[in-house]
C-alpha cells in the first residue's frame, strides 16, 4: 500500500485555501509517496530443505520429529521414521535375489543342452523321416508281396499235411482190415488208427487256423500295416519340417526367457539398491547447530500447507516433496517481500526506509531494497529482497513478518489538487478553473503521480488560481 506523507524538515505550507464549498486556491506543498509492504524475515540462501527423496520404498511413517522452530545442535536427530518394514522388504528381497539366481542358473544349464543337443534331435527327425520312407517303400514294392505269398504258401503246406494225414489214415485202416492178426496186435493196430485220427483231426484243425490266419493277413493285416507304414512314412514328413521350425525356436524362446531372468534379477537388484539407499533416510540429522522448522522455505516463501498436518507421530509426510527445513545458526538473514504489482511499480532497487515488527513499533530499523524482479510471480506480486540492521531486540526470527516503509517518490514543493476535481475528455485530463469575472471554464492539465486521493499536477495550473472540486 501507499500513502501521501508530509516529510520532515518540509515547511508544512497548505496546498489549498477552501474559499467556499467546492472552491480550492492552489499553492504548493511537499509530496511524498511512501510504499507500505508486509514481508518475511527470511535466511540468505542457506536453508537446507528436508524430503523423502525414496526411490522404492513408499511407507515412510514418523516415530519421532523435532518440534517446529526447536533450537538443534548439530547430529541431533531432527525426524524418524519406523524401520520395521523397510527392513522386513529388504529380506524379502534379499531371499528373491537369491532365488532368481538359481532360477537364472538353471536356466542357464537348461539353454546350454538345447543348444548342445538341438542338432542331434533334429538329425534323429530326419533319420525317423528317411526310415519310414524306406520302410514303406520296401513294404510296397517287396514285404508284402512276400508275406502274402508266405500266407499263401502256409496255408498250402497246412492242406497238404491234412491230406497226408488222411492218407496214411485210408492206408493203415486199408491195411489193417486185410490183416489176420492175434488180439495183441490188433490192439496195436487200433492204437495207431487212434492215433492216426488223432492227427487228421489235428491237421483239419490247424487248416481252419491257417485258412482263417490267411484271411486275417491278407485282408486285415497286411493293409492295415501299409496305412500305418503310409501314415508313419506322412507324419515323420510333417515332423522334419516342423523340427527344423520349432527346434531354433525353442532356442529362442528360452534365450529369451533367460534374458527375462535375467532382467527380473538386474530389476530386483536395483531395487535392493534403493531399497538400501531409502533405509538410510529413516533418519534425519542436523549437519549443524541450528532451527528446524515444519514446511518448506522456497524461492522466498513459507510454504506449509496440508504437509505438516502429517508431521506428527505415526504420521506419513509426502515422499519426494520437501516437508521440513533446517536453518543453520550461522545463516544470515534477510528480509522477502511479494508486494502487489501496483506497490512495486513505485519501487527501485537501493531505495532506503524502514521497518517494524509488529506489536513493537515503536521500534524502527533500516531497510534498503537490494532486489526487485522484472516479472510477476504467478499470483501477479513482483519478489523484492531488503537488506536490513537488525536492532538486538526483539531478535528477528526466521518466518517474522515485517512491516517495510519506503519512501518512493518526493518533491518539496509541488501542485497537488483532489483527483475527484481532475476529468478526462477528448482533450485528456481537464480542470474546472474560476476565472476573475467569477465564470468558469475547463482548461487541460498535464497530470502527474497519484497518491491515494491527491494527484500531482505537472502543467497546467499555476498557484493562486482558484479551481472547483465536486
Amino acid at each position: 500500500m501507499f500513502r501521501p506523507y508530509l516529510a520532515s524538515g518540509f515547511p508544512a505550507l497548505l496546498a489549498a485555501v477552501t474559499l467556499h464549498a467546492g472552491e480550492i486556491t492552489i499553492e504548493q506543498k511537499p509530496f511524498v509517496i511512501e510504499a507500505t509492504f508486509n514481508a518475511t524475515v527470511m535466511p540468505e540462501g542457506e536453508a537446507l530443505l528436508f524430503e523423502v527423496d525414496a526411490k522404492a520404498w513408499e511407507d515412510f511413517r514418523l516415530i519421532n520429529i523435532a518440534p517446529h522452530g526447536a533450537r538443534v545442535t548439530k547430529g541431533g536427530v531432527l525426524a524418524g521414521f519406523d524401520t520395521l518394514g523397510i527392513d522386513r522388504k529388504l529380506e524379502d528381497t534379499r531371499r528373491s535375489i537369491a532365488a532368481g539366481s538359481l532360477a537364472v542358473a538353471h536356466a542357464e544349464q537348461e539353454l546350454k543342452s538345447l543348444v548342445e543337443t538341438a542338432p542331434h534331435r533334429l538329425a534323429a527327425a530326419r533319420r525317423a523321416a528317411q526310415i519310414a520312407k524306406e520302410e514303406h517303400a520296401y513294404f510296397t514294392a517287396t514285404r508284402r508281396k512276400a508275406q502274402e505269398e508266405t500266407a499263401h504258401q502256409r496255408l498250402e503246406r497246412s492242406k497238404q499235411q491234412l491230406s497226408n494225414q488222411q492218407e496214411e489214415l485210408r492206408q493203415l485202416s486199408k491195411m489193417y482190415q486185410t490183416d489176420d492178426l492175434t488180439d495183441a496186435t490188433e490192439e496195436t493196430e487200433e492204437i495207431i488208427l487212434t492215433r492216426q485220427k488223432d492227427s487228421v483231426i489235428s491237421a483239419e484243425f490247424a487248416l481252419r487256423m491257417e485258412t482263417l490266419n490267411n484271411q486275417y493277413n491278407l485282408k486285415v493285416a497286411l493293409p492295415r500295416e501299409a496305412l500305418t507304414l503310409a501314415d508313419s512314412e506322412r507324419d515323420t514328413a510333417i515332423a522334419i519340417g516342423s523340427a527344423e521350425k520349432e527346434i531354433p525356436r525353442s532356442l529362442e524362446r528360452r534365450k529369451l526367457e533367460l534374458e527375462s531372468l535375467k532382467t527380473g534379477q538386474a530389476r530386483e537388484q536395483q531395487t535392493l539398491a534403493d531399497l538400501e539407499l531409502d533405509r538410510k533416510l529413516c533418519e534425519f540429522k542436523a549437519p549443524a547447530d541450528g532451527w528446524f522448522y515444519h514446511g518448506t522455505i522456497q524461492n522466498g516463501r513459507w510454504t506449509t500447507g496440508d504437509a505438516i498436518k502429517n508431521l506428527v507421530k505415526n504420521g506419513r509426510p509426502p515422499v519426494r516433496r520437501p516437508f521440513a527445513t533446517f536453518i543453520p545458526a550461522s545463516a544470515p538473514l534477510a528480509i522477502v517481500a511479494f508486494p502487489a504489482e501496483t506497490t512495486a511499480r513505485l519501487l527501485a532497487p537501493d531505495l532506503a526506509g524502514t521497518a517494524t515488527f509488529p506489536g513493537r513499533e515503536d521500534i524502527e530499523f533500516p531497510v534498503k531494497l537490494t532486489q526487485l524482479a522484472g516479472i510477476p510471480e504467478p499470483d501477479g506480486s513482483y519478489r523484492a529482497h531488503l537488506s536490513a540492521t537488525w536492532p538486538a531486540d526483539p531478535k528477528p526470527a526466521v518466518g517474522a513478518t515485517v512491516k517495510v516503509h519506503l519512501i518512493s517518490y518526493q518533491k518539496p514543493a509541488a501542485i497537488v489538487i483532489p483527483t475527484k476535481a481532475l476529468a478526462h475528455d477528448s482533450r485528456g485530463w481537464t480542470a474546472e478553473i474560476k476565472l476573475a469575472d467569477g465564470k468558469t471554464e475547463r482548461r487541460p492539465i498535464k497530470r502527474g503521480r497519484v497518491s491515494g486521493d491527491d494527484t500531482e499536477i505537472l502543467d497546467g495550473l499555476e498557484t493562486g488560481q482558484v479551481i472547483l472540486a465536486p
